[in-house]
């Protein structure tokens, strides 16, 4: 039995060691964020169910052909006469005649023998059995329709557009969703290696804290120094390792979100720089390319396509329509012998409805000027916000600047506390202050850095210049 568990062992670990991805590259994720993220296969679909509900609606120009077959059992007088007529078999029997001829014959025989002929009205009251009473009959009816609109003032071939717009409405929708997922696998990888280098900060930090508390020991020992300077190292060497952890579960989140946007697991990635280059921004690439502005001009397109079909409630409407068929009591008997057809042509116009067209017509001119200053609005606004980007960007970069100055002498500061705390010139408070500078300014550095991509990248997804 253990020798079974080993076995069953062995097979599973490699398969668990091996089940994520390694050493991912930007260009990878980037790959199979395309190909995997579950949000946008989401948004995939419902652009594909758009295609079809444009292809639906142009479906209306080439009209309706049903057919129908209809089997039914009656003895009711007026389905059962209907059947006979439909049939092509209906005769004068079927009227009762047999029962009204036989005493006008006689009365007409009796007027040739030189008889006077009786009243002769009671024969219009006889109730002919024939008629009134039929047999039950079967009745089958095969029938083919055609109807086709000839002219409907333009609605169709609006509805046609506009659900043509809507399905590329649904692309764009895709796409602006596409750039949002980019903006975060990014901004995720940019992440990674951000904290992966706050951590390699940090561990020198600790090392140098470690290397600080054995000096104090060691002067300890000697008499130069007390028990408190111990506690006080320890103390600021427990508050760097608390970093530390922190650092690393943060980064162990972003390889879940990672994980997540990408639909696969991903254990390790091949860092990037930790600053994201700078785009470049042209007004009239932005007006060409900005989803948000594309989405407006669009959908002003729309409201104007609306309008048109509002105007069209003012014209007439002209269908035609199609019929045949055959009918009889035995299913497809005498098909051709028994056919009908019927054709026609329909026009219906409304000319009065209470004054509600023309309010609807009024509402849509309205939206569609609405709808215009909606387009300056995005465009003005993108613009504003690009401007508005990029002054952050720069801001940012000169911040970075000077951190890293900063950092660079806070570095120095602190090897020179450090010899002179050795040669006991200073305390050991004096000493972890300096140190304590050092860790503000890296965290300062760490955090600009992190606001500095965040815009770069969104910047990125405003101008939608592709990958």
């Amino acid at each position: 039995m253990l020798f079974k568990k080993i076995i069953l062992l062995s097979l599973v670990l490699p398969l668990s060691l091996f089940s994520g991805v390694k050493n991912l590259t930007l260009s990878q994720a980037l790959d199979m964020l395309d190909k995997k993220n579950l949000e946008l296969k989401i948004s995939r679909f419902n652009a594909q169910m758009k295609a079809y509900e444009a292809k639906a609606a142009k479906g209306n120009h080439f009209g309706k052909l049903d057919a129908s077959v209809t089997a039914m059992r009656s003895n009711d007088a007026g389905n059962v006469f209907g059947f006979k007529l439909q049939s092509r078999e209906a005769n004068f029997g079927d009227f009762g005649f047999d029962e009204f001829l036989t005493p006008l014959g006689q009365a007409i025989g009796g007027a040739a023998q030189g008889q006077l002929p009786q009243d002769m009205s009671g024969l219009l009251q006889v109730k002919p059995d024939t008629l009134n009473y039929p047999k039950a009959r079967n009745h089958y009816l095969t029938k083919i329709s055609y109807m086709l609109p000839l002219y409907t003032g333009g609605k169709l071939t609006e509805y046609g557009r506009i659900t043509d717009a809507l399905h590329k409405m649904s692309q764009y929708d895709t796409k602006k969703l596409m750039n949002e997922k980019v903006f975060q696998t990014k901004k995720t990888f940019y992440d990674i290696s951000l904290v992966d280098n706050y951590i390699a900060n940090l561990f020198k930090i600790i090392k140098n804290i470690k290397h600080l508390e054995t000096i104090v020991k060691t002067m300890r020992r000697e008499g130069y120094a007390q028990e408190i300077d111990i506690l006080e190292v320890e103390a600021r060497k427990a508050e760097a390792m608390s970093m530390y952890n922190q650092a690393k579960l943060n980064k162990d989140l972003a390889y879940q979100f990672l994980s997540f946007l990408l639909n696969t697991d991903i254990l390790s990635i091949k860092k990037v720089n930790d600053m994201a280059p700078m785009p470049y921004a042209d007004k009239k690439e932005i007006e060409s390319n900005n989803i948000d502005i594309q989405k407006a001009l669009l959908g002003l397109k729309i409201t104007k396509m609306v309008l048109n079909v509002e105007k069209s409630n003012f014209l007439p409407t002209v269908g035609a329509f199609a019929e045949y068929g055959s009918a009889d009591n035995e299913f497809w008997n005498e098909f051709r012998d028994k056919d009908f057809y019927t054709v026609g042509l329909q026009l219906e116009w409304n000319l009065f409805n209470g004054g509600i067209d023309a309010a609807n017509l009024e509402r849509a001119k309205v939206n569609y000027m609405k709808v215009q200053d909606e387009v300056s609005l995005a465009k003005r606004g993108i613009a504003l916000k690009v401007k508005k980007l990029e002054t952050e960007i720069f801001s940012a970069t000169a911040d970075i600047k000077s951190y890293k100055k900063q950092l660079r002498f806070a570095r120095k500061v602190y090897e020179n506390y450090s010899a002179r705390y050795k040669e006991g010139i200073i305390s050991i408070s004096d000493l972890l202050i300096k140190q304590s500078k050092e860790l503000e300014v890296l965290l300062k550095l760490l955090s600009v850095k992190n606001k500095r991509n965040t815009k770069v990248f969104e910047l990125n997804s405003i101008l939608n210049k592709g990958e």
